[in-house]
């Protein structure tokens, strides 16, 4: 399993593939479609292709919904369906080194200059005969220590082991904040940290709606126990007002989360999360583990004012634009968030400070750091004449 690269194309009603010879690098980048990485991955390559960067994605795990496939689409990215497993769903350590081969070959039939990982673990065992540009999202031993603490268990011990050589393996290693590189850079015994290129997301046009939407709003992959969705579902038991939850409950590696109090709406398509964002209720997230947080800043964006659990990333990101609040402190995050309900001028002028925020994380900040990553190893690097040894 994990060998052959299925032969599904997803080609770009726009084509990439200019007569004027501008798009002249090409780079092929590994995401899936599960979490924030394919969110990331989309607005990235829309943010390249501005820089007359060529796109080509090569998803892994699930394959993405139609409105995924859309969004791709609308950006110019090719998209290639490979069937090959994620990194953190697999079964054994073969499998990722299978799809990391694969991932190989395929670079060999396409030709690209630069292979661009979200999953650093598929360069464990692969020599790419091109730069390698690869970014540090998450990984299990940083979740293990921030979710549960103690002895990783032996399921996170070969993936911990191959993350670790894929980091060594990589040209570049990117992260986006400063705290989570930190935190990887002492994990994985690293030299030196990874470069931070803080994140960044398209702001999706919404109809103009009425403000003051007298409900709480979370969202993300709420199966996740990084993001301790059960403390917002114990909040949402202790105010009077909805706690609208967004994502879904059921993870493709088994794990599930419970709803008993908050409103769960399931997975919802950008254009519908903006919707009940643009009505600026109280965002809240209480996560443990969040390397940077991209629905924080979706909800930034909208001018909601942001409950927020008190760790590094998030304040590194949104000191002085949110209110922090300990991770398993249900009672605080409880009573801020009626105090904001109480008190409009305050939660308007949260929203505001949120939405000022937001504006230093833009798709093109993003982009133009992680261009700066590609020149810097495209640089470095002498580009050999193909990966077939590398596949072999």
């Amino acid at each position: 399993m994990g060998g052959h690269v299925a032969s599904a194309f997803v080609e770009p009603r726009s084509a990439m593939n200019r007569s004027d010879g501008i798009a002249h690098l090409h780079v092929l980048m590994t995401a899936d479609a599960v979490g924030g990485v394919w969110q990331y991955t989309l607005d990235l390559a829309r943010g390249l292709r501005s820089e007359c960067v060529r796109t080509t994605i090569a998803v892994l795990g699930p394959p993405p919904s139609a409105d995924q496939q859309a969004m791709a689409e609308a950006v110019g990215a090719r998209l290639i369906l490979t069937g090959l497993p994620l990194d953190w769903t697999a079964d054994n350590a073969y499998q990722v080194e299978g799809a990391g081969r694969a991932i190989a070959r395929l670079a060999a039939q396409i030709g690209p200059d630069l292979v661009h990982l979200n999953s650093p673990a598929l360069a464990a065992h692969v020599s790419f005969d091109i730069p390698v540009v690869a970014v540090c999202h998450s990984c299990v031993a940083t979740w293990w220590q921030a979710v549960k603490g103690g002895p990783l268990p032996e399921e996170f011990v070969w993936r911990t082991e191959l993350a670790a050589k894929g980091y060594a393996a990589a040209d570049r290693l990117l992260a986006p904040t400063l705290a989570f590189a930190r935190a990887t850079a002492q994990t994985y015994g690293l030299v030196q940290a990874p470069h931070v290129v803080r994140n960044g997301r398209r702001s999706v046009v919404a109809s103009r709606s009425e403000c003051g939407g007298d409900y709480v709003f979370t969202a993300g992959r709420l199966w996740d126990e990084g993001k301790n969705f059960a403390a917002v579902d114990r909040i949402a038991s202790r105010l009077r007002v909805p706690v609208l939850a967004a994502g879904p409950f059921d993870g493709p590696n088994g794990a599930r989360a419970d709803v008993n109090h908050a409103r769960p709406l399931g997975r919802l398509s950008d254009s519908e999360i903006v919707r009940h964002l643009s009505r600026e209720p109280i965002f809240l997230s209480m996560a443990r583990y969040e390397p940077f947080g991209l629905a924080v800043l979706e909800a930034a964006q909208r001018r909601c004012a942001l409950v927020l659990s008190d760790i590094p990333t998030l304040r590194e990101l949104w000191e002085g634009a949110a209110s922090f609040v300990a991770p398993d402190d249900d009672r605080s995050a409880a009573e801020e968030i009626e105090r904001l309900l109480q008190d409009s001028e305050a939660r308007a002028a949260m929203g505001r400070a949120a939405q000022e925020r937001a504006e230093a994380y833009t798709v093109e900040s993003m982009s133009a750091g992680v261009l700066s990553a590609y020149n810097s190893v495209l640089r470095r690097k002498s580009p050999r004449s193909s990966l077939e040894g590398a596949a072999a």
